[in-house]
């Protein structure tokens, strides 16, 4: 079995593994990675760019390696092949776990507990919860279920597609990475450099294809785009701008403002605002459908891609010899 179709049938088995099973319970891969990562971190640790630069080698290193000699030792068998990049895709995306989440909180909202949505918000994103009141909650999860379908959906299959199975590993390990050491505290301002610069630059071709899959899945296709070029750069994160502006454009609701995160205020550009009105709870699960069709378009353009490639790398290839 050639290797785009190897990627078509596994990432389509494990994006289905994902909807009906969501996360493993036990034993997560990503968590696995996370407490080898820091313990690279405990070693290396030091105030320096160039230390930290290591560490992300090594880590996001290691996770290609491992996906490159697994999938070499399968390789003889189709089918082996097959089910090892739906393990891979299984343990590297996390739409379900994210809607879940996401709607826990919604339906907390509803009731008018907000304390309870203030105690689960923090599964889902860094926010400050005690800072937020309901609308505040909802906004802050309605821009994270737009920021994650990229970094934990879209991005991955866009180098699954790439790489196989060392390219969904990689992904997830660099984006690991960032969360683990790519924000600005006092430690990881210098050490946690190279990890949020290669997240940007991992992140940035799955932003794109996320923030066009929700301007054609959306409810306001017009409004998508005209939020993304008039707000997108705007937001302090290259890859985080287009996603966050499309899905308010796509939802015709506002994003951004002021937030907190570890008791640092920010005050962020607002997204969507030209036609947007304020995010209310039923906005939560629209988001959560939104992201939904996202994920399933992802896969058919990063499939279909795939297998388009290597046709037209079989017909050069014939070309040449003929």
């Amino acid at each position: 079995m050639r290797a785009e179709r190897v990627f078509a049938y596994g990432a389509a088995a494990g994006l289905l593994g994902d909807l009906l099973l969501g996360d493993p319970r036990r034993g997560h891969p990503v968590a696995a990675f996370g407490r080898a990562a820091g313990a690279v971190e405990r070693v290396l640790w030091r105030d320096h760019r160039g230390w930290g630069a290591l560490h992300t080698a090594v880590c996001a290193g290691g996770a290609v390696a491992v996906g490159a000699v697994a999938a070499r030792a399968v390789r003889p068998s189709p089918a082996a092949s097959v089910a090892l990049t739906a393990a891979a895709t299984w343990s590297v995306v996390g739409g379900t776990s994210l809607a879940r989440e996401a709607r826990a909180i919604g339906r907390a909202l509803r009731a008018g507990d907000v304390e309870a949505a203030r105690e689960r918000l923090p599964h889902l994103c860094g926010r400050d919860p005690q800072a937020l009141d309901a609308d505040g909650i909802a906004r802050a999860v309605v821009e994270s279920v737009a920021e994650n379908t990229s970094d934990a959906v879209v991005g991955a299959l866009v180098w699954g597609a790439v790489g196989g199975v060392p390219g969904l590993l990689g992904f997830r390990a660099v984006n690991t990475l960032d969360a683990m050491v790519g924000h600005k505290s006092p430690r990881h301002r210098r050490y946690g450099w190279a990890s949020a610069r290669l997240d940007d630059v991992a992140g940035w071709p799955g932003a794109r294809l996320t923030a066009v899959l929700a301007a054609a899945a959306g409810d306001s296709p017009r409004g998508a785009v005209r939020a993304w070029r008039a707000d997108a750069a705007k937001h302090p994160s290259p890859n985080a701008g287009p996603v966050e502006a499309s899905f308010a454009g796509a939802l015709g609701v506002r994003l951004g403002g002021t937030l907190s995160y570890g008791g640092r205020v920010e005050h962020r550009p607002v997204l969507g605002a030209a036609a947007g009105r304020a995010v209310r709870v039923d906005d939560i699960d629209r988001a959560v459908r939104l992201s939904r069709r996202v994920s399933w378009l992802a896969l058919g353009v990063c499939a279909g891609a795939r297998l388009l490639a290597g046709t037209a790398a079989r017909n050069g290839k014939r070309g040449r010899t003929s």
